[in-house]
């Protein structure tokens, strides 16, 4: 398995993994089998089992800042992609609008056959497996792909985008849609990448590649398919941060696939009445997860629910998420709670499903408090143009150890 869905599984891989990162920035975009060089913990910081800020701190008490500085970078662009689509929803909207539109026949089968590994590209064909059978792809393996798919093959980069985040354990709305748009030039105005011959040939395993050094030909001159830049409105004001609950009412903690591990960052003090733990299936059949992600998810939503049975003292319950608006309102109200307390999902799929949540609860006099965490709220400022201003900013603070 390329990532433990528990919270110790995934720290006792860094734990391990934290004795070579002073290494990464050598060798993080060598493609080779196993990815060694790289933690392979992107599901586990995806989904919260743990933090991206946690780790940060974690590696500083073991190396300085400056040895390990390009590792800290990648861990940040989580951070940066959430801050920036958290004030520009409409680029999500947009993505989700362009899947549900009828799209050509040919689109659809061709896009069908990359997906199953039966493009006639070698190279992109083993990738297609690793990514079907794994729920894994190395950064620079997705970064070739969604250039060859997009430059080469001319088909819509949205479709590309919903086989990744179908696939990949760490498919995530904002790193996953905005990489994609960066690839196909949409994203930084003049920038689109390119997939060329001589960096595959410099950064894939040699053994491997040979076996499939027809796959090449497909990457000697590409061609930049230059799209039109979509006209934005100015970023929108992110909701009042909220770190505090009032749990002297009747308070039940509901905890979702955004974050799995609540317990870092909610205060000492709280103590809920109630505690469910729901997936998001309604979601996961929509964008059509394979059973392997599915299977991944719910052992991490098993794995957070023991963990809150020993934090609070309480069996959470389990929903599969199936109807959230509709079943969180039965749970709510069941249980006799006047408050239910989450902590805020970023843009997405779950959020999306907020405005519906909150409308059902209050029907019944009950309200829903999205808790913020501190990190997240203090570096989204930051996040007003590109990665490496917001990194300005950004490393100061991890420096003075303020995040």
């Amino acid at each position: 398995m390329i990532c433990p869905p528990t919270r110790i599984g995934a720290l006792e891989q860094f734990t391990a993994f934290m004795e070579v990162l002073p290494l990464y920035a050598r060798d993080r975009n060598k493609v080779v089998p196993g990815h060694a060089a790289v933690s392979r913990l992107s599901p586990a910081i995806r989904h919260r089992l743990i933090d991206g800020v946690e780790l940060s701190r974690l590696a500083m008490a073991r190396w300085s800042l400056s040895r390990i500085e390009k590792w800290l970078q990648e861990v940040w662009w989580r951070q940066y992609w959430k801050a920036w689509l958290g004030s520009r929803p409409e680029v999500w909207s947009s993505y989700r609008q362009r899947l549900e539109q009828s799209w050509p026949q040919e689109i659809l089968a061709r896009s069908a056959a990359i997906e199953a590994a039966d493009s006639g590209n070698p190279i992109i064909d083993a990738f297609a497996r690793e990514l079907s059978e794994t729920g894994y792809l190395h950064n620079h393996a997705r970064m070739w792909i969604a250039a060859w798919w997009v430059h080469e093959e001319r088909l819509p980069w949205e479709l590309g985008a919903a086989w990744f985040f179908r696939h990949l354990l760490d498919g995530d709305p904002a790193a996953n849609t905005l990489s994609w748009r960066w690839v196909a030039g949409l994203q930084t105005p003049g920038k689109t990448y390119l997939a060329r011959r001589s960096n595959l040939e410099k950064y894939l395993d040699p053994e491997w590649l040979a076996q499939r050094l027809d796959g090449l030909a497909a990457f000697e001159s590409p061609e930049a398919l230059l799209l039109e830049m979509p006209v934005l409105s100015p970023p929108c004001p992110f909701p009042e941060p909220v770190y505090e609950v009032d749990d002297s009412i009747a308070t039940g903690l509901w905890i979702h696939e955004e974050d799995l591990s609540p317990e870092t960052t909610l205060p000492k003090s709280f103590r809920p009445q109630q505690v469910l733990v729901s997936g998001h299936a309604s979601a996961w059949l929509q964008a059509g997860f394979p059973t392997a992600k599915q299977s991944w998810l719910t052992a991490a939503l098993d794995d957070v629910a023991g963990r809150a049975e020993v934090n609070w003292k309480i069996p959470p319950q389990r929903l599969s998420g199936h109807d959230l608006a509709s079943d969180l309102t039965h749970w709510a109200d069941q249980s006799g709670l006047q408050q239910v307390v989450a902590m805020r999902p970023p843009v997405g799929p779950l959020s999306d499903e907020i405005p519906g949540i909150s409308t059902a609860l209050e029907r019944h006099g009950i309200r829903l408090l999205l808790l913020d965490r501190p990190a997240d709220v203090e570096s989204r400022p930051y996040a007003k143009s590109g990665f490496f201003k917001f990194w300005e900013r950004v490393r100061p603070r991890l420096g003075e150890g303020s995040f």
